[in-house]
């Protein structure tokens, strides 16, 4: 193996400062992205209905059956069955949007997350 300094990296002699610049520079375009997003929830509904109330039963009725017997088969299933709908149902009602930003602003945001130092 060839003898080869820290500050090297990626094989180049002096690679060590464009990495920490390149790197740098992505967490901060990633930052600026990411601040500019808006997340918001909404109610889950089932044919116009209100259907939270409906998810938790399965899990109830699982957590139920593990403290009555802890090695029921059936109340694993339906615990973890349960807490994987619910998740699921959470990731599907959230709506997510891009604020609204000059078109510098996103230039800058963009070249700052894929900019190659070379």
């Amino acid at each position: 193996m060839e003898n080869r300094s820290f500050s090297d990296v990626g094989g180049t002699p002096g690679g060590l400062g464009h990495f920490v610049m390149g790197f740098a520079m992505a967490c901060i375009g990633g930052y600026l992205l990411v601040n500019q997003v808006t997340v918001m929830g909404s109610y889950w509904n089932f044919y116009g209905e209100n259907a939270f109330g409906i998810t938790l039963l399965p899990i109830l009725f699982g957590i139920g059956l593990l403290f009555w017997r802890g090695r029921s088969i059936v109340g694993w299933i339906l615990t973890i069955g349960g807490a994987l709908f619910i998740f699921a149902g959470i990731l599907a009602n959230l709506h997510i949007f891009f604020r609204p930003t000059s078109l510098f602003n996103t230039i800058v945001m963009l070249v700052l997350l894929v900019e190659d130092s070379d």
